[in-house]
């Protein structure tokens, strides 16, 4: 069974009730842990919960990071 550990979160809200989230996650295992890097889009219901639709993630690893956020800026 895996367990996700937040390690760190941050967002931004857009549009009526949307949001995109980074954040730094930890999965475990019995056998290991590795970090990952998640980013997800959601949107929030009448009561402000959090419901979420899309996620990606990314390793963590400098090159890769760096190489998507080049990438995104370069479509701006």
């Amino acid at each position: 069974m895996v367990e996700f550990e937040t390690i760190k979160s941050e967002e931004i809200k857009f549009g009526n009730n949307n949001f995109i989230e980074v954040a730094r996650k930890k999965a475990i295992t019995p056998e290991r842990e590795s970090e990952f890097i998640s980013l997800s889009r959601g949107f929030y219901l009448l009561d402000k919960e959090k419901r979420y639709r899309k996620s990606f993630t990314v390793p963590v690893s400098e090159e890769v990071v760096n190489f998507i956020s080049e990438k995104i800026k370069e479509m701006l």
